[in-house]
């Protein structure tokens, strides 16, 4: 008996395919390629930290007066220092100092962003708007000449460094998540939670906390490239690792009276500083446009 006296067709027989508008829901944009070559570099400069001796084979403190400010060669791909240091390993040594106080000051920044902006908006108005109050008091200074600030009365040292850092990028954490947590505590599934008897404890951990934090590790990674670019910032002006440091600030003070005869000393340690800021804005933002479309 053929299909189409039992009522059906081959096109019915047929497995269904999705239509365009199903199609569209489940495609997600692949990553470009500057996202890709943003991963690939952190994954660099990530072994750059763990293992820099599988990059470079010199020693970044050894110098040899003979070879000072040798230029870009097969022998030194980065060229010489005036001390006669290899450019490359002094770089590749140096993202371990800029990358960890960085990473550092991040870790601070969040810590007490989190903690002020939750108990901002969780709390009754007169913590809400005294806290407010300190936000606004530390954004009214910019980032680096707080960090400066801080420490001039601190001191100069690497800890020092990511605690003054750390504490310039709190009212951007905090300010965050304030509104989310003061959105998030009127929500349906939160009253909901109440209502079937949950505790305040469990609807906080199980809850508020995950949605009041959704945007934190975006704001955290773009924070990183800020972060890194203050500290090579406050080494330049020598108020954090000192000579002869491999860092990367450090080595752009140390190369700046020779610029006019050797460029390659200032240059590399730029371009990494440069690159690394680029990456982790490149993957921020990526970041960033995923969870706009998981929200949409």
């Amino acid at each position: 008996m053929s299909d189409v006296q039992h009522g059906l067709t081959v096109d019915a027989l047929a497995p269904t395919r999705p239509t365009a508008t199903q199609r569209g829901l489940r495609w997600r944009p692949p990553l470009s390629a500057a996202v890709i070559a943003a991963l690939a570099f952190v994954v660099l400069l990530c072994i750059a930290v763990a293992a820099p001796q599988s990059i470079s084979f010199y020693d970044p403190l050894r110098g040899n007066f003979l070879q000072s400010l040798q230029p870009p060669s097969a022998a030194h791909w980065f060229g010489t220092d005036r001390l006669g240091r290899d450019v490359l390993s002094r770089v590749v040594y140096g993202a371990r100092y800029s990358l960890l106080i960085g990473v550092s000051a991040m870790l601070i920044s969040v810590a007490g962003g989190v903690v002020l902006g939750v108990f901002a908006g969780l709390r009754n108005r007169f913590v809400d708007e005294a806290i407010s109050r300190v936000f606004d008091v530390l954004s009214a200074f910019p980032s680096v000449l707080l960090a400066l600030l801080v420490v001039v009365f601190l001191g100069a040292s690497m800890v020092n460094v990511a605690i003054a850092i750390g504490l310039s990028g709190i009212p951007k954490f905090g300010r965050v998540v304030r509104a989310r947590a003061r959105l998030v505590r009127e929500a349906d599934y939160v009253t909901h939670a109440f209502i079937y008897g949950r505790t305040r404890a469990s609807v906080f951990v199980r809850h508020l906390l995950p949605n009041v934090l959704t945007a934190v590790p975006v704001i955290a990674t773009l924070d990183i490239g800020t972060a890194i670019l203050a500290v090579s910032a406050l080494s330049f002006l020598g108020l954090g690792p000192q000579p002869p440091t491999p860092e990367w600030g450090v080595m752009l003070a140390e190369s700046r009276d020779v610029l006019r005869v050797a460029w390659w000393p200032s240059v590399f340690p730029g371009l990494a500083l440069t690159a690394t800021v680029i990456a982790f804005t490149l993957i921020g933002r990526a970041l960033q446009a995923h969870f706009e479309r998981r929200a949409r």
